[in-house]
């Protein structure tokens, strides 16, 4: 006889514990199956110098709220591990460790979950693994010389674990930049092929760039009213060492090599996109756009208690970086690749990915509720049922943890 749930709750990380805690203030039963341990993935994927790039105070879970004395800091990942093991033993959820699901599909007007002991049927499941679930490795991959290690962020610990010599680190996103400084202060020779990001100073007039997007009301835009409803590039920014600005035309001028898209492999060379310098313009308008909006907020909000520091743009004048058509591993001493490529669902067997393989929802709400850093309490309503009827609060206090991408 395969188990039954009423609600099934994948990942025991800070998004499946926030739910896991609204289920239990409603009376839900549920289990939370998580693949390794509580907060695995901070455990077990992140390289050793990695800090929270969202400032401590940032840090709220349903009835838990950060009350240390660094709130501008950013905590070192071992901080957030302890931070969800301690919430998931307060709120005694109901985690099932070491419980991998290598498949979910719908069956009996229900979902059907595939665990390496058996089966669970559920009404309902959450998927919050967060949306860093699989590395994303580009099929050329296969085609670059067996020579050449390859990684991705999940298993990247530290610069001395590589082999000698050059590192190409694929994707400008938060992980990209923050191990391709990293690498470059170790005195490697890095290459970083750029992706689509965006820009922001780590502060403004005294504030931290998400006291920023907080109070102009970015964190409460729905996909729905963004064009062709597609989310804008992440943004990057970094919580090492007190918490900087990323900059990719700086890391430029610091010695790092900056290429365009990683198109194709063959015969111990890589096909490069001439993309560098539009990706680069790019990020600079959104940089451009952010102190716009931000100016015009202050200007509406005097009250603000903010100080008069103003960054009027690029701390290193845009000059244009070289671009090419091919990089020949070999020649270039090339040794690792750093596939920084982003992450999949490709275990998810019901169609609730869109074309681009993201989950479709709506306000975090789609045909199994996917969640990541959502909130538990908008999640919760299509699961109480009728027969429930007492009052959510509006906002509640978000599952605000998130993981590094």
């Amino acid at each position: 006889m395969r188990e039954q749930h009423d609600t099934v709750v994948i990942g025991g990380g800070q998004a499946g514990l926030a739910m896991s805690s609204v289920l239990q203030e409603r009376g839900r039963e549920h289990v939370v199956l998580e693949r390794r341990r509580v907060g695995g993935r901070w455990r077990a994927e992140r390289w050793e110098s990695l800090r929270f790039r969202f400032p401590n105070w940032s840090l709220e879970l349903p009835e838990y709220a950060y009350s240390g004395d660094d709130p501008d800091g950013f905590a070192h990942w071992r901080e957030i591990l302890g931070v969800i093991e301690q919430y998931a033993a307060s709120t005694r959820a109901p985690v099932r460790e070491h419980t991998m699901v290598t498949e979910l599909r719908a069956e009996d007007g229900g979902f059907l979950l595939s665990v390496p002991d058996g089966t669970i049927h559920a009404r309902h499941v959450v998927v919050a693994t967060g949306p860093f679930q699989r590395p994303r490795i580009p099929q050329l991959s296969a085609r670059v010389p067996r020579s050449v290690f390859q990684t991705d962020p999940t298993r990247y610990r530290r610069p001395e674990d590589l082999p000698d010599g050059a590192v190409l680190v694929v994707g400008s996103g938060a992980s990209g930049c923050q191990i391709g400084e990293e690498l470059l202060r170790a005195g490697r020779t890095v290459f970083l092929s750029v992706s689509r990001h965006r820009r922001v100073p780590r502060r403004f007039r005294g504030k931290d760039v998400y006291w920023w997007l907080d109070r102009m009301g970015r964190f409460a835009q729905t996909i729905d009213s963004l064009p062709d409803r597609q989310w804008p590039p992440s943004t990057v920014v970094t919580g090492v060492t007190g918490g900087y600005d990323v900059n990719v035309r700086q890391m430029a001028a610091d010695g790092i090599r900056v290429l365009g898209r990683v198109l194709d492999a063959s015969d111990g060379a890589l096909a490069i996109a001439r993309n560098a310098n539009e990706v680069l313009e790019e990020v600079d308008k959104a940089f451009a756009g952010f102190l716009v909006a931000a100016r015009e907020f202050a200007e509406t909000n005097p009250d603000l208690e903010l100080t008069e520091d103003d960054p009027t743009g690029s701390p290193v004048p845009p000059v244009p970086v070289a671009e090419v058509e091919s990089l020949n591993l070999q020649r270039e001493n090339v040794a690792t690749i750093v596939w920084a490529t982003g992450y999949d669902y490709d275990w998810l067997q019901v169609p609730v990915l869109d074309l681009q393989g993201r989950p479709i929802q709506h306000r975090g709400i789609g045909p199994l509720l996917p969640g990541a850093a959502l909130d538990a309490h908008i999640q919760i309503r299509p699961i109480r049922g009728r027969r429930e009827r007492r009052r959510i609060p509006r906002r509640a206090p978000r599952p605000h943890i998130t993981g590094e991408d």
